[in-house]
């Protein structure tokens, strides 16, 4: 009777396990969130300020003649990384009905669609026309937008991680939480990147 009660006393909460892995895990991810939010926040702060405390970028315009930011090549980008959200959520839909083909189907299109974004925004900085060195708008648009490409990096890595597990089997119905976090990270990334598009490119 003694030596139930210790280990009752002594054993772990009931439903603790892997609900609570995946809570303590979840809490982990969003502050981690947070702090890519306060991130991202100060890199936007320092680009509204070069673009309206400037006097110089004031009378000028922003950025100046004759640079331009490309609006159309960029939103066609923009809609490759969009499109890669739905690919993202059909993974995940797909683990949790337990298909494993749309699964990992759905995480070999989001990895294309994440590298195609990436290789099409190294194009537009060879073809942008100015580089980091030809002025204020220059430094805070190539800092805001690789700061996001390096985000991107991450996300694709994730996936390929993700991608690699679901080809050897470890994902199922109950344990999918790699599938989970990864596209809570990839939904951020593209959240971040249409603001991003409509703050920088659009406005």
């Amino acid at each position: 009777m003694a030596s139930h009660a210790a280990a009752v006393h002594h054993g772990p909460p009931p439903g603790y396990g892997a609900v609570g892995k995946f809570d303590r895990v979840m809490v982990g991810l969003i502050t981690f969130l947070a702090s890519e939010i306060m991130l991202f926040g100060a890199f936007f702060t320092a680009f509204f300020y070069v673009k309206y405390s400037t006097p110089f970028y004031q009378h000028t315009g922003f950025p100046p003649e004759p640079y331009e930011f490309p609006k159309d090549s960029t939103g066609i980008n923009t809609a490759i990384l969009i499109s890669s959200s739905f690919t993202m959520h059909w993974a995940l839909v797909s683990v949790k009905r337990n298909n494993r083909t749309g699964l990992t189907l759905g995480l070999a299109v989001t990895l294309a669609l994440g590298l195609t974004f990436l290789g099409l925004q190294m194009r537009e900085y060879h073809d942008v026309g100015f580089t980091p060195e030809t002025g204020a708008f220059a430094s805070t648009f190539f800092c805001l937008t690789g700061l996001h490409g390096t985000h991107v990096f991450v996300g694709a890595t994730l996936l390929a991680i993700a991608l690699v597990r679901s080809l050897r089997g470890h994902y199922s119905v109950e344990n999918h939480m790699g599938v989970e976090l990864t596209g809570i990270y990839w939904h951020f990334v593209d959240l971040v990147w249409v603001i991003l598009y409509t703050t920088v490119y659009i406005l």
